[in-house]
């Protein structure tokens, strides 16, 4: 069926740490939400309950489905927790290393205590191969294949399930990478393979070795998982095409995602980047900071001009992941295309302790959905900071998401007390005010990492707030960095779920070159386009859409001769345009331009051509549309009338007005308040106040002298 014909039901769903998030997108615009626990121990469980409730409340059949695009954690999970496939590595004679010497860097200079992330595929499974091509990709030692066999048996016998070849300079000449998978695949079908070449074909070698070790240690853990989640889902009678979120904030077919998870390591956060971008161009701010709490992190992001903040390559790493250009070494290094995203682990489930030396500390680690906070009354007797918003009165003091979650306000007011509040003295108010106010400053430094760190002042710009905790905390923490302008979205609770049904489908292809730019043969740099423009269009082909529905875009890496990093630089017109002497023109003073703002200078060195990069998108006009949407009644309920709600420690609780969301109009109101809704709880504190657009989307703007 061709993408886009059909007037089917679409799905948006994003696995969180505490919940999972669905949303229902009927063809007539209309949407219906749904907030269900994660379940750990099978997370496809938690998208069937969910799914199945959404299914009925809406009174659509299983059959009318036709698309679910899906934001996994299962490729992150898989890393975190060590259980990935035992992998084996195939190198050239003599990089069997390249893992553990890495770039020689860590991400603090004077923590002698820090230890190098442990390299997912052990030594003792890194074998060289006697072969050698050279860097222009001449063939120096042919490939010996009975050697190739003889050292797969060896690796097999001692329980090796995926393997990752990465041999020397195969970016320029992948023929020996190519032939050596193909007798593997042939000789062991049980065998999962990964050669680098199909997965990043650019120079770099522990760049690309880590990133094809890394596809190849998820594999096996994601292939099952979709596996699963598809047959859970035929059993219920959905037939629908699944499509995965990937970390560039696009989406792939679930047999891309099969062979390649690495590109959707980041996939559950890009869906609410890409929609925010979708929110900043419908208003008048294109200048966002974008702010996603959910229930285990928070995660921050920019976007400039309407366009999300992207890299090339980014590193995954266990507890605070903040990204830089400058700091590297902390963990395992993807090189594949993503949304620029910092990450602190302070959510709605983070807990709250006392460190060794006496300090309040919040997270990273989290209750989870199971048993989730101590208000849950699952058995977890700690406190978390869904459990100070409790105390404090910011929280539905009955029950969560619509009702479907009671809760009980005692067992948080008795867990801040016993763990917080008597080994520092402090009254129970008092210690929620601090656990809640450890998150937020943990919280703006994410924030600051994707603003001030990177040249951007907050205060020009605004904030959008969403997951299921960010409007919770979102005027706090803008307070913090001088923001003055809060949006708390549409369906801000999933917003992540509802991002991804705006999405398109993306894929990236790459071309190696490393010429001196001034001695590059346009003629053999506009037939790499061709060839890259050739892969986009049969990828997308196979995922069902025409030549007609695809848009291209070319990008070139460039950097000054002699550089070890290059800066991408995006071609000023479309990718069917040819490569002449005016482009030239263009892409070096463009690439002076980005290299000034990132560095704060140039030369007139001469440029090097690194790489060719296309992105090939299958556009559709059944994407969701933010300006032409009607949320389902049901899910912008909220109780109404008053509620203690305490803003300020040693101030006295405000007797605090509680709105539904759907009585939010374009009539400002101001603070104290609390509007409720299912998905989400929004905080407007005294001297601010909110108000609807058009949309929907609810803005609130902070005081000159409190921001």
């Amino acid at each position: 069926m061709q993408v886009g014909t059909s007037a089917g039901a679409r799905v948006g769903c994003d696995i969180g740490g505490t919940f999972t998030d669905i949303v229902l997108s009927l063809p007539n615009g209309q949407l219906f939400v749904n907030k269900t626990s994660t379940t750990p121990h099978d997370l496809g469980e938690a998208i069937v309950t969910g799914l199945g409730a959404l299914i009925k409340q809406s009174g659509i059949e299983p059959g009318d489905i036709t698309e679910i695009v899906h934001g996994t954690t299962t490729a992150s999970n898989t890393i975190l927790q060590k259980v990935g496939a035992r992998t084996g590595v195939l190198t050239t004679a003599g990089f069997r290393d390249v893992l553990e010497i890495g770039r020689i860097r860590t991400p603090t200079m004077f923590d002698l205590g820090w230890q190098k992330p442990q390299p997912l595929a052990a030594r003792r499974y890194r074998r060289g191969i006697n072969e050698r091509m050279d860097a222009r990709g001449n063939v120096v030692a042919p490939l010996n294949a009975d050697e190739v066999l003889s050292v797969a048996r060896d690796l097999i016998d001692e329980g090796v399930e995926a393997l990752a070849i990465c041999f020397l300079n195969s970016y320029i000449n992948p023929a020996h990478e190519l032939e050596a998978k193909a007798l593997l695949e042939r000789e062991f079908p049980h065998l999962l393979v990964t050669a680098s070449c199909d997965v990043l074909p650019e120079i770099k070698e522990y760049e690309r070795t880590s990133t094809t070790v890394v596809n190849a240690y998820i594999l096996p853990a994601m292939r099952t998982y979709l596996r699963r989640l598809k047959d859970d889902l035929g059993r219920m009678g959905v037939k629908a095409s699944l499509q995965v979120m990937a970390s560039n904030g696009g989406m792939m077919g679930v047999d891309s995602a099969s062979e390649k998870p690495v590109f959707a390591v980041a996939s559950g956060p890009a869906g609410g980047v890409a929609g925010a971008a979708q929110i900043g161009a419908l208003g008048d701010g294109k200048d966002l900071i974008v702010f996603d709490m959910g229930g285990t992190t928070a995660k921050a992001s920019i976007i400039m001009g309407g366009v999300p903040s992207l890299t090339n390559e980014y590193e995954f790493r266990d507890g605070i992941s903040a990204p830089s250009r400058f700091v590297k070494g902390g963990g395992y290094v993807l090189k594949v295309p993503a949304i620029d995203i910092a990450e602190v682990g302070a959510g709605g489930g983070s807990l709250a302790g006392i460190d060794a030396g006496g300090l309040l500390c919040v997270g990273p680690e989290s209750a989870g959905a199971n048993p989730g906070p101590a208000c849950y009354g699952r058995g977890n007797e700690r406190p978390t900071v869904t459990d100070a918003n409790m105390a404090l009165g910011f929280l539905n003091p009955t029950a969560l998401a619509g009702g479907s979650l009671k809760v009980h306000p005692e067992k948080s007011q008795h867990a801040i007390a016993m763990h917080i509040g008597e080994p520092l003295g402090l009254d129970m108010l008092a210690a929620a005010h601090g656990i809640r106010h450890v998150a937020n400053v943990s919280m703006a430094r994410a924030l600051r990492a994707v603003t001030v760190e990177r040249g951007r002042d907050p205060r020009d710009m605004t904030m959008i707030a969403f997951g299921g905790g960010g409007p919770l905390h979102a005027v706090d923490v803008a307070k913090l960095l001088g923001i003055k302008r809060v949006i708390a979205p549409v369906m801000a609770g999933v917003f992540c779920s509802a991002g991804m049904l705006g999405a398109d489908a993306e894929h990236n292809f790459v071309k190696a070159v490393l010429r001196p730019l001034a001695n590059c043969d346009k003629e053999t740099i506009n037939a790499a386009i061709a060839e890259l423009r050739m892969q986009g269009l049969s990828v997308l082909a196979q995922e069902g859409y025409s030549k007609d529905a695809v848009e291209m875009a070319v990008s070139l890496d460039l950097r000054y001769l002699g550089q070890s990093s290059e800066l991408t630089i995006a071609l000023r017109q479309p990718a069917t345009s040819v490569i002449d002497d005016a482009v030239i023109i263009h892409l070096i003073e463009d690439f002076g331009d980005q290299y000034r703002q990132t560095f704060g200078y140039v030369n007139d060195e001469p440029l090097e051509l690194v790489n060719i990069r296309l992105s090939a998108y299958g556009r559709s006009d059944q994407r969701l549309k933010f300006n032409d949407i009607r949320v389902d009644a049901s899910a912008l309920q909220g109780v109404s009338g008053t509620r203690q709600v305490s803003f300020e420690r040693d101030q006295p609780p405000y007797e605090t007005r509680l709105v539904p969301r759907s009585a939010i109009q374009d009539e400002p109101w101001h603070g104290p308040l609390i509007i409720e809704s299912y998905d989400t709880t929004i905080v407007v504190p005294p001297g601010a106040s909110a108000h609807a657009d058009k949309i929907g989307n609810i803005i609130i703007d902070i005081a000159q002298e409190q921001a």
